[in-house]
Formats: C-alpha cells, structure tokens, sequence
C-alpha cells in the first residue's frame, strides 16, 4: 500500500462533496498534469490511502482521507466536447488523461493546514512542502502517520 496527497479546490469538490456522494465514492477526474497522470497511470493502486487536500482557498489544508477502490481507467470528460476538461489532441484508441476512483472514508478531526506543514520539521519529503503545485503526489508511511495524528485520524 501506498500514500498520497489529492489536491481539490473546496468550492469545484470538497471533502463534504465525496462524503455525501452516491456510495461515498467518486472518480477523481480532471487531472491535467503529466507528472500527476502518470503517478495516477503508474503507481496509484487499488487499496492505496490518499489524504484529501483543499488548495485555493483562506486555508488550505489536509482535510480527510480517502482509499482507492478502482485504478487508473480513461477519464471520460477528455472526449466531452462540453467539457472543460476536452482534450482533442485525446483519443479513444489512445487516451491521454486518467483518473482513479476513490472512497471517503473520513474527515479530520482537525484540518493539518499548509502553513502547519511547512512549520513541521517532521515533515521533510513531501512536495506540498517544496513545490506545492503538483495535484497528485506521495506521502512516505512516516509523513503519513504524522499528519494522521496531527489531523486526529481515527
């Protein structure tokens, strides 16, 4: 199993969005970076948990976890000519976005805010604390563990 950090802007699909979602279950779509596709294509599995983050907004901050329940499979919105994520360049023969499906599973007690992070001296490996622009990126067990307790994960 591995770890990771999803990023989401509260106000397009918050945390509160996948808890009440049919099933509590979501495919996380949308990802059109290729570094971020290619750890959705590569090595985001089945089973892996994944911290939800909400960026863009008065304070940006782990909020909850997730866990992958369905792997990596075309994003359908990259065909979607209404879309804002349509990409012509994109194919059915030869998809070029993926996305992975994921299932609440809770809220933090308490929200482990960017500003927290970057003041963790614990916290030395995650990208949100160097180059924070990245919207998919690994978490290693320590970090995880931490901002777990940090967060009050059950």
């Amino acid at each position: 199993m591995a770890y990771w950090l999803f990023k989401t802007e509260p106000d397009a699909f918050s945390i509160d969005d996948l808890h009440q979602a049919p099933e509590q279950s979501t495919f996380w779509e949308g990802i059109r970076n290729y570094q971020a596709r290619n750890f959705l294509r590569d090595d985001v599995k089945v089973g892996d948990q994944v911290f939800i983050y909400h960026s863009s907004c008065k304070v940006p901050a782990v909020v909850g976890i997730a866990t992958v329940t369905k792997g990596a499979e075309a994003d359908p919105h990259q065909f979607d000519l209404s879309s804002d994520y349509y990409d012509a360049k994109s194919s059915q023969d030869n998809p070029r976005w993926v996305g992975v499906t994921l299932r609440y599973e809770q809220h933090l007690t308490r929200p482990v805010t960017l500003k927290a992070i970057k003041a963790d001296a614990a916290i030395t490996e995650l990208a949100l604390k160097k180059a924070g622009r990245l919207s998919i990126m690994p978490v290693t067990e320590t970090e995880w563990a931490h901002i777990c307790q940090l967060g009050g994960a059950q």
